[in-house]
């Protein structure tokens, strides 16, 4: 049986960020690893962001989603059915943040895939910062994926992060958020919860990520708006990094522009030389001596609490995403003049 683990967490909490260290772990360890996109986006910014893992051990793939569940759904099955003839040891599926956890124990339940595939851990990944401060549709669907979850993964600490107390109110406001949506559940900081900066996991923590397994958790279930949560792109947007993270700031706190949960993507920059470069933060992978024409993006991952922007080398699908519910696409436009919207 060929073990497949499932990585949830609601959007920019961290999910990408988490399974380049956990798969890394795995490969160092001799597993064969692929990776598993499952998206209802069209355009993927995460492949991009794993590209790093890829080689004979680790592989990507995506499962593409927009016109419907049950398409989405059977794609996903079809996908499983071609990877288990590669030869992998584990599969590691990321789905969007707007997740249906019972789909994927749907999916695994049907025949062949039943007898080819055992799941291994249900990982929910929490932002302890954002998560409190969710809306009622936001807070269902943290709730239905931590429910199924074998455990739960705080992320986005430090060593300044009182750990103590992040964990005690992860626990109360998970337990609060299942009494809340009639989930029988309840969550232990030592059993439940793995709140520590992911620069510090041992082996061991990861052991015990690897082996946590899932849980049988009902729920009462609630009818999903389609159209809550919407995805806005923005290609070929041209931008200084500061002029970049003035506006995602101000966009964040544009009470106008809807509730938005996160920004990502890249911009790429094309030059010859180093006056060419427009961004102000250094570009430490061009090479001053080359002659030849250089590829360069930066890298862009923003949700409220936190604006990352920095250089990388090479080129990348040239876009920025805008996640969010009740989301104002006009307004939101206007942060990005130039752009061409889809």
């Amino acid at each position: 049986m060929l073990k497949i683990d499932l990585i949830t967490g609601f959007l920019g909490s961290g999910k990408t960020s988490f399974i380049k260290k956990y798969a890394k772990y795995l490969i160092d360890r001799g597993e064969r690893v692929c990776i598993l996109e499952n998206d209802y986006g069209a355009i993927n910014i995460d492949m991009v962001l794993l590209k790093d893992l890829l080689g004979p051990n680790c592989e990507l793939e995506m499962v593409v989603g927009g016109d419907g569940a049950e398409a989405h759904k059977r794609r996903f099955r079809t996908k499983l059915i071609s990877i288990r003839m590669l030869g992998f040891t584990r599969v590691i599926v990321e789905p969007s943040g707007i997740y249906d956890v019972d789909e994927f124990f749907d999916t695994l339940y049907e025949s062949p895939l039943d007898e080819w595939y055992e799941t291994g851990s249900v990982i929910t990944v929490m932002d302890p910062v954002t998560s409190t401060v969710m809306s009622e549709e936001s807070r269902y669907l943290l709730m239905s994926e931590a429910a199924r979850a074998g455990k739960i993964l705080i992320s986005k600490l430090d060593s300044t992060s009182n750990i103590i107390t992040v964990t005690r109110d992860a626990v109360n406001y998970l337990n609060a958020s299942m009494e809340h949506f009639k989930c029988k559940r309840r969550f232990t900081d030592q059993k439940d919860i793995l709140a520590k900066p992911w620069e510090s996991l041992t082996d061991q923590d990861f052991e015990s990520i690897k082996n946590a397994g899932f849980v049988n958790a009902s729920h009462v279930k609630l009818s999903s708006d389609d159209d809550h949560y919407q995805s806005l792109f923005y290609l070929y947007y041209k931008s200084t990094e500061t002029e970049l993270r003035e506006k995602i700031s101000k966009l964040f706190e544009d009470k106008e522009a809807g509730n938005i949960f996160r920004i990502k993507g890249f911009i790429n920059y094309t030059g010859t030389s180093a006056t060419d470069n427009p961004y102000e933060s250094g570009m430490d992978a061009r090479n001053e001596d080359s002659t030849s024409e250089d590829h360069l993006s930066l890298e862009i991952n923003a949700t409220g609490d936190n604006i990352e922007i920095k250089p990388v080398s090479g080129e990348a699908q040239d876009v920025l995403i805008v996640i969010g519910e009740k989301l104002n696409k006009e307004r939101i436009s206007g942060y990005f003049p130039g752009a061409v919207t889809v």
